[in-house]
């Protein structure tokens, strides 16, 4: 059972919030803020409610304390979008980052520096965890990125604040995809795409109960293609994957859900946006298959159109380089034109749509990719468990 965040009281209290503030930048500034924003909601009620938010994240995999990572340009992000001064403070614990938390008065917010400057946090010391949690009287977390992942601040902190709940992010994301795996409306479809056919096979196993229908595109799609006997040129085939590629095919036909897999492809000699494509039926030997031919996007918008819910997970094709990218972007389009539930796994597939005009016609876009990957497989998460009563 989790609480809800609008029971708690922070008035006059000091929350530690744990935020995804984990974004690209691009020569030290942020190249896209997408994740900072998805938190401003739950860090704005808790100031408005006389709190005081001590914010923390990670950024990238640094080693020790490389300041090439640090999360100074989200503090300037920040301050600029809640219209106060957020402080970044020189380290996540210690006794200088200790005596500004006490300093914090109701409405003001101070970020930690990143997380991942000590090992401990990601190896989940009880220390350290006492550490972040010492002079805070309420935790909130609102990463649902990490939270596939038991670590001090997002699993360990709990032991010592034992007032917490998920943020407002955390529990969209867990109501839109705990909608998938319950009751979802049907007919139900699954779009799944991306590079490995090992990276989807829990998903695949779990929702193989549940959804009417599998649409397979991008690399995964060529070990199935080659596990039915046809010819896959020099696509990426995961050699070791194609028995059991051949065993999910067996289980989907035995429950009677349609598996469909690309009946044209769109190849060329090499993965380069310069490099002549073509389509074709069957795959020659000198080409690799980059995205989803006319016919095969004709037959899944198709399918699209008839459903009532879809979760989409993995690109089509090579949609980085433009010649490959038109799969991804016209299934994408029909399905946020066809009023279908719609809910996107995070990662590639938020990515590859983002700067679409119809991205926000979807249901819902997950801000976690491998979280929401193992969601779906159906997978506990340590961060929402760590959050229960």
């Amino acid at each position: 059972m989790l609480t809800d965040l609008r029971s708690l009281n922070f008035k006059g209290r000091k929350a530690l919030v744990r935020c995804d503030f984990n974004v690209p930048l691009e020569n030290g500034a942020i190249a896209d803020p997408g994740r900072i924003d998805a938190s401003l909601e739950t860090i704005r009620y808790i100031l408005e409610k006389g709190g005081a938010a001590v914010l923390c994240s990670h950024l990238g995999r640094p080693k020790d304390r490389d300041l090439k990572y640090t999360l100074k340009p989200v503090a300037e992000y920040l301050s600029s979008k809640l219209g106060i001064k957020v402080a970044l403070a020189p380290d996540c614990i210690g006794d200088h980052t200790g005596r500004l938390v006490n300093a914090l008065g109701a409405g003001q917010a101070l970020l930690l520096e990143n997380l991942r400057f000590h090992h401990e946090e990601e190896a989940n010391d009880l220390d350290f965890a006492h550490e972040l949690a010492r002079g805070k009287e309420i935790y909130v977390n609102d990463a649902f990125g990490t939270a596939h992942r038991a670590h001090a601040s997002t699993a360990g902190v709990t032991r010592y604040l034992t007032e917490r709940a998920p943020g407002f992010l955390m529990m969209r994301e867990i109501e839109a995809l705990g909608a998938l795996t319950k009751n979802p409306e049907h007919p139900y479809i699954a779009i799944l795409g991306g590079a490995k056919v090992s990276d989807k096979i829990g998903v695949i196993r779990n929702l193989m109960t549940k959804v009417d229908a599998f649409l397979i595109g991008g690399a995964m799609a060529y070990t199935f293609i080659r596990a039915m006997g046809e010819p896959t040129g020099r696509s990426r085939v995961e050699e070791d994957k194609i028995g059991l590629a051949t065993e999910l095919l067996e289980a989907a036909r035995t429950k009677g859900v349609a598996f469909e897999l690309p009946s044209d492809h769109v190849v060329a000699e090499s993965a380069s946006a310069d490099a002549a494509a073509q389509v074709v039926t069957s795959i020659p030997e000198n080409r690799i298959g980059l995205d989803i031919g006319p016919e095969t996007i004709k037959r899944f918008i198709a399918r699209i159109q008839g459903a009532k819910t879809v979760v989409w997970n993995g690109p089509l094709g090579l949609f980085e380089e433009k010649p490959f990218a038109h799969g991804t972007m016209a299934v994408g389009e029909a399905l946020a034109d066809s009023g279908a539930k719609s809910v996107l796994g995070g990662g590639d597939t938020a990515a590859a749509v983002a700067e679409q005009p119809w991205a926000s016609k979807f249901s819902h876009i997950s801000t976690g990719g491998g979280a929401s990957l193992e969601f779906l497989e159906g997978i506990e998460l340590p961060g929402i468990k760590a959050l229960e009563r």
